[in-house]
């Protein structure tokens, strides 16, 4: 029998027969049809994106077809079959056809894919291998790839034994407000659940947790004896009270049973969190930095925060907020009362809201247009900023409201006839300076579709920047304007940038014009049938005469293998190759986890071969990094080696490195340091005995390096730092360096927000430099000059691209070759008469440049150098942003934000210690629902159902705790209620658990208090506020959307009722990602919670019409998994981008417009909103 199964939106569409064959009519199948864009004109769509799902008898999906989804416009093809008992036990990647059937069924859908330029021999399914129980779990699980079949990732399950686990006990006194933690001995045998993972490398994690679900102890294997292990303690209140690092575990693994942990070890090197009667996080103490505070209302949001130098300042930061708990205004308040006498002043205000008036306050020389006495504090502050909704305020500064941007109306404060406003959305903010008391005032325009389309923002100087941007139907940006002046005064600097698309919305072109100068091509894109990026031309004013058109290369697993051809350039300027599993230096280590073996790279000016090969620990950990020159007479010339030894928190305890040598051929051992410490601070650099220092290397002088009370260096004489001043941000605001001849002083001026906006340089040479929304301005010279000489004017010096920087002194494009991890490796640019390379950079694994060749002296003005970072030249550091990083000595200066989401690594650990495959990591708590899984067990609340690629992917992308842990939940799971009322949750299938609302109901019911306390065990905190902040982030796949829905409203519940244990206990859930989203027209975003969800263009099981989405995605991607557009493994780039501009910061319209940016720069990939 037939059966068409076809979604509500579909019904609008016409001709479903003949998008099928004859052979399609005993199939059943989902045909779903999605519009990209349509002539304004005629009303006739122009792009669409089509996909057909076929069923078996038993309705499981057994073939999907995107119609037409390749580059060349053919069908791809996404192969499903089951095991004897039904189980999905293999998942094959997307097959592209020989050419196109128009959405019919497939007979023999693999057949192409042996063609070379698909997969040839490779083996392109990834396998479970189940347990023989019933249970179905997961033993071993394979990766596509034929080089995989033999290395497994396995799993273990199995409880503790006898003197396996310690025991500790931690009791809190309330009276008092201390806590203490005791050695209470051993767990007895089979009191703990212990999970074993062992990945593709035979590299060990050991986790154990109690019968509530909470981890006890995570034991990471260096040897079969040795192992960094991190406990998790738990007072009487089954709150987590300590966590012992690995050093503090090795420090008291002879502690008597009944003794106290000595405070040098807990001061120094463990976690420690205090909460108050209603069960709030209100102190913590992170090792090596005191102590930090916090202050909530009667509506449990957090309102003052304070860290151990506000408190020596006696200072606290604040929030106010607006009735609906919007934050409206934020300062710094001079009041040195305690937090017991705050806590009596907030709640003595009951509601504590502030409501938007008429009239203004005056605040720092900025009018504020809310009230100032109803919430706390109510005087002796300062003003950092200020946010509007709803409605513009009048300021006399306010620009002209454009009634429309580039042809689009705009949506205006005052509804229309159809009922539609601003109200809701952020209209206007004020960011002040740190540092002095200018402002920088933004707007935000919108259509009336809400989307984003225009941009204004005053700066510091008055000067501004004013972007429009251009939409097509479904919200792909098609065109940019940028207007920019440094002051407002000053002539307007044109940015105009156009992007076109292929028919599934791919970037093929992007234009970019300054001014009236002549259009350039920065990028035309080209793709391979799987739709990888496999080509791109570079730069130029005709399409067909580029200067560069570099070609990409790929393996089974998606991994990038080459940029160019190192081997052979060919005319090129940069080559670049990665490897895995396959190294060419002979009988060197296979690495098949995704730690990077080897890398060759090659430039055209010398001709030069280099490779780096690569050693890690059994922690993936670098170890050493060894120099080849592979087609040399001496291919381990070991020039520009480096390695190291780590102590159990992954600090480092050693480090050598060598450079070429000014002559001969044997290579300069320019560092031998040894690194000495106080828990994780490093207190200084010496060298072993009998060696002195080499003036080519780290000048370790044996002096003290001092720290602040927050952990931050302040003095470090090896480098001839005699003083670092930080900002409440930690930010370094002034460093100071008094070595005689060669003193300077650096003044950094910051943006309440975080954002750097002016350099000031002072030594023999002064400079000042002015970061003015991505242009970059130079004055050179001093202001104070002799009597009648001219001063000197800021020269306006680049603005970045997306392939490099428009240098505005030269009048030229520069363009940039990177590699994987971002970092500029050759700048190059058209000098007239072809093609000059402006500047090389090669890199120590751990960022410090090498010396001895590529000596091109560069843009002195342009220092985005490693991993793209700003270089401060003075002190060689570089500027990430939250912090700066010293690539001399490999690791940061001040304590990471998000030390306790590395709980078992040192909060000053660089990029993981694996510094070639990742960048600095940041996280929080991923929590994964997953959807309908395979008949049995093996995929519920598993990894296995994300697949490790999706895994790499969020450990990657600088959300997630990489080294730590991951929640995980079924979703798969459905609510029954028997005949007498009484509710129960049940294993989905096939044929059960099909309507959302009993997926909502199970997911609430799931959300008890042992899941709860489990998620609790797991939550880093936030070092500036003292609470919980390692903000939630829900990840939900398919029909996981609607158990999440459910999950979440409950987890947001019980956290307003356990609001002590978090810093901002309303905002605590950062966001819902839900991933094509089966039935979302009957789903709902939970209020408070941002929610966002992603749909494939040819994923007929899935729509994009949850109720309450701040935003709505739409991507034209095709790539592995079971259901192709809406297998899991799918989104793999989306996470990525996503997270990246999560990272990023802002409002959800930033958020929103960073994600769709990010995949149209980064991965070339068109992204539609809706809202």
């Amino acid at each position: 029998m037939k059966k068409i199964i076809m979604p509500i939106g579909a019904l609008l569409l016409s001709g479903l027969s003949n998008a099928q064959n004859q052979s399609s009519s005993t199939e059943n199948y989902i045909y779903s049809k999605t519009y990209l864009d349509y002539d304004a004109v005629t009303g006739q769509p122009t792009k669409t994106s089509e996909t057909v799902q076929y069923f078996d008898g038993l309705g499981r999906p057994k073939q999907v077809v995107n119609v037409k989804a390749s580059p060349q416009g053919k069908d791809v093809v996404n192969h499903i079959e089951y095991d004897g008992f039904g189980r999905q036990v293999k998942d094959y990647l997307p097959v592209p056809q020989q050419g196109t059937q128009n959405g019919a069924i497939y007979t023999s859908p693999l057949s192409n894919a042996t063609q070379p330029e698909l997969y040839g021999s490779e083996k392109i399914f990834a396998e479970k291998i189940l347990e023989n129980s019933p249970l179905d779990r997961i033993l071993q699980q394979k990766q596509v790839g034929t080089a995989w079949d033999t290395k497994p990732v396995q799993f273990g399950y199995d409880v503790n034994i006898v003197g396996e686990v310690k025991k500790y006990m931690a009791t809190f006194n309330y009276n008092t407000f201390e806590a203490k933690i005791t050695a209470s001995g051993f767990y007895g045998a089979g009191q703990l659940y212990k999970n074993t993972v062992t990945d593709e490398d035979n590299n060990k994690t050991v986790e154990f947790k109690n019968g509530q679900g909470q981890v006890i102890l995570v034991k990471k294997m260096l040897t079969a004896t040795e192992s960094a292990d991190t406990y998790y303690v738990y007072n009487d209140y089954d709150q987590l009270a300590f966590v012992i690092s690995p050093n503090a575990s090795e420090a008291i693994k002879n502690l008597a049973v009944g003794e106290e942990l000595p405070s040098d070890v807990l001061n120094n090197l463990c976690y420690q969190y205090k909460y108050d009667g209603r069960n709030r996080l209100v102190e913590k103490k992170l090792p090596g930095k005191g102590r930090e505070y916090m202050v909530y209302d009667k509506q449990d949001r957090l309102v003052l925060t304070r860290d151990a130098v506000l408190e020596a300042q006696g200072k606290w930061l604040f929030t106010k907020y607006d009735q609906f708990s919007r934050p409206i205004y934020t300062g710094i308040l001079d009041s040195p009362p305690g937090r017991a006498q705050q806590v009596v002043a907030v709640e003595g205000l009951g509601s504590n809201n502030e409501v938007r008036t008429t009239s203004s306050f005056n605040n720092t020389g900025m009018d504020v247009y809310y009230t100032t006495n109803s919430a706390y504090p109510q005087y002796n502050y300062v003003l950092l900023s200020v946010n509007y909704y709803d409605t513009y305020p009048t300021y006399s500064f306010n620009p002209a409201f454009p009634t429309t941007i580039l042809g689009e109306t705009t949506l205006t404060d005052t509804p229309t006839t159809e009922g539609l406003s601003t109200k809701s959305l952020p209209v206007m903010s004020l960011v002040k300076n740190i540092e002095d008391d200018n402002w920088t005032k933004n707007y935000t325009y919108y259509d009336k579709k809400g989307r984003t389309i225009g941009s204004y923002s005053i700066n510091h100087l008055g000067g501004r920047t004013k972007v429009e941007s251009r939409l097509d139907f479904a919200g792909v940006v098609q065109q940019s304007i940028t207007r920019h002046k440094r002051l407002d005064t000053d002539t307007d600097k044109v940015i105009t940038e156009n992007f076109t698309y292929d028919p599934q919305n791919r970037l093929l072109m992007h234009t970019h014009q300054v001014d009236s100068n002549p259009v350039e091509y920065l990028a035309q894109n080209t793709y391979n049938e799987l739709s990888q990026l496999s080509g791109k031309k570079v730069g130029g004013i005709s399409s067909s005469s580029p200067l560069q058109d570099i070609s990409y290369n790929y393996n089974i697993r998606g991994w990038m293998t080459k940029i160019n051809d190192p081997a052979n350039l060919n005319g090129k300027l940069f080559g670049y190759s990665i490897k895995y599993e396959q190294p060419q230096t002979t009988n060197w280590t296979p690495r098949y986890n995704g730690n990077i073996s080897e890398v060759d790279w090659q430039t055209s000016q010398d001709g030069t071969q280099r490779r780096y090969v690569y050693m890690y620990d059994a922690l993936n950990r670098l170890t050493g990094g060894y120099y080849q020159e592979p087609n040399s007479t001496v291919i381990w010339t070991g020039y520009y080696n480096e390695y190291y030894h780590y102590d159990l928190n992954g600090n480092i305890t050693t480090l050598n490195r060598f450079s070429k040598p000014s002559s001969g051929t044997t290579p300069e051992h320019i560092d031998d340091l040894v690194y000495n410490y106080t828990g994780n601070r490093l207190d200084k650099i010496t060298l072993p005995t009998g060696v002195i220092n080499n003036p080519s290397g780290y000048n370790a002088l044996q002096n003290t390096i001092s720290y602040d009370l927050n952990g931050n260096m302040t003095i470090h004489p090896d480098k001839g730092i005699t003083a670092i001043t930080y900002n409440y941000l930690n930010l370094p605001s002034v460093v100071t360096n008094s070595s005689g001849r060669s003193s300077y002083k650096v003044d950094y001026l910051y943006r309440a927000d975080g954002t750097k906006i002016k350099k000031s340089l002072n030594s023999f040479v002064q400079s000042k430099t002015d970061y003015l929304d991505g242009f970059q301005y130079l004055t050179s010279g001093s202001d104070v000059l002799c009597v009648g000489c001219p001063r000197p004017s800021p020269e306006l010096q680049f603005v970045p691209t997306s392939e490099g920087y428009y240098d505005f002194v030269e009048n030229k494009y520069i363009y940039n070759y990177v590699d994987h991890l971002g970092n500029v490796r050759v700048s190059y640019f058209n000098n007239g008469s072809g093609i000059e390379v402006l500047e090389e950079n090669n890199y120590y694994p751990f960022g410090l440049k090498h010396e001895g060749y590529n000596a091109l002296a560069g843009n002195s003005a342009y220092q985005y150098e490693y991993n793209g970072k700003e270089l401060q030249t003075e002190t060689g550091m570089y500027d990430y942003g939250a912090r700066f990083y010293m690539p001399d000595i490999g690791r940061w200066g001040v304590v990471d934000p998000k030390a306790e989401l590395l709980e078992s690594s040192s909060p000053y650990v660089y990029a993981l210690n694996s510094p070639i495959l990742y960048i600095d990591k940041d996280g929080e708590l991923p929590i994964l629902i997953n959807g309908r899984v395979s008949e049995g067990d093996i995929d519920r609340a598993s990894p296995s159902y994300w697949t490790q690629a999706i895994i790499n992917t969020i450990k990657g992308s600088g959300i997630p705790n990489p080294g730590g842990q991951f929640h995980f939940v079924d979703g798969d799971r459905y609510a029954q209620q028997d005949f007498y009322g009484n509710w129960s949750i049940q294993k989905g299938n096939y044929f059960l658990g099909n309507t959302p609302e009993n997926r909502i109901q199970a997911g609430r019911m799931a959300m008890n208090n042992a899941e709860f306390q489990s998620i609790l065990s797991k939550l880093a905190k936030d070092p500036k506020t003292g609470k919980i902040i390692e903000k939630i982030q829900i990840y939900t796949h398919s029909r996981g959307a609607a158990f999440g829905q459910g999950y979440t409203e409950r987890l947001v519940q019980m956290i307003k009722e356990n609001a002590a244990l978090f810093a901002d206990p309303d905002n605590e859930v950062e966001f819902s990602y839900n991933m094509a989203p089966h039935q979302s027209g009957r789903l709902k975003a939970v209020d408070g919670v941002d929610t966002y969800t992603l749909d494939h263009n040819h994923d007929g099981l899935s729509g994009n019409d949850m109720k309450g989405a701040k935003g709505a995605f739409s991507s034209n991607e095709r790539v592995k998994g079971f259901f192709g557009a809406h297998d899991i493994s799918s989104f793999q780039k989306d996470l990525k981008a996503f997270t990246s501009a999560v990272l990023q910061g802002g409002t959800n319209q930033q958020i929103i417009n960073n994600f769709v940016q990010e995949m149209k720069k980064k991965y070339n990939i068109t992204v539609t909103v809706s809202q």
